[in-house]
């Protein structure tokens, strides 16, 4: 699939991921009833610092009562900077303290993708 054929929507809610190999961070989140701008604020914060770091590929997210973001790195030292980012360890500490009763953290490898786009009846599988 090219990236010609894929929509506005769709660039804005799908990571436009590099051909497999590449590796997939998921967190899993319940929050707590605090429900302030702080979070909405550090939320923001941290999606526009991990755009900037080496091997960050992109990132989705979606919040209902259960929180799930995934993002997408090059590799596993992205990951682990990523993890030891100061601003990030200060985002996680605040979590724990006040904005997460339950979250974790798994790390995959995304070893094949494949997508479907019907506003041009697409589909595309890369290994």
């Amino acid at each position: 699939m090219t990236e010609a054929c894929v929509t506005t929507t769709t660039i804005n809610m799908i990571a436009q991921t590099p051909q497999p190999p590449y590796y997939a961070v998921i967190f899993s989140s319940l929050r707590t009833a605090v429900d302030d701008v702080e979070y909405a604020e550090m939320a923001e914060k941290m999606e526009k610092l991990a755009r900037q770091q080496y091997g960050f590929l992109g990132m989705e997210s979606a919040r209902n009562e259960l929180g799930i973001t995934v993002s997408y790195w090059k590799d596993m030292d992205s990951i682990k900077s990523w993890k030891m980012n100061a601003d990030h360890l200060f985002a996680q500490r605040m979590g724990q303290e006040r904005w997460y009763k339950y979250y974790t953290t798994r790390i995959a490898l995304v070893e094949r993708d494949y997508a479907f786009d019907n506003n041009n009846n697409t589909k595309y599988q890369r290994e």
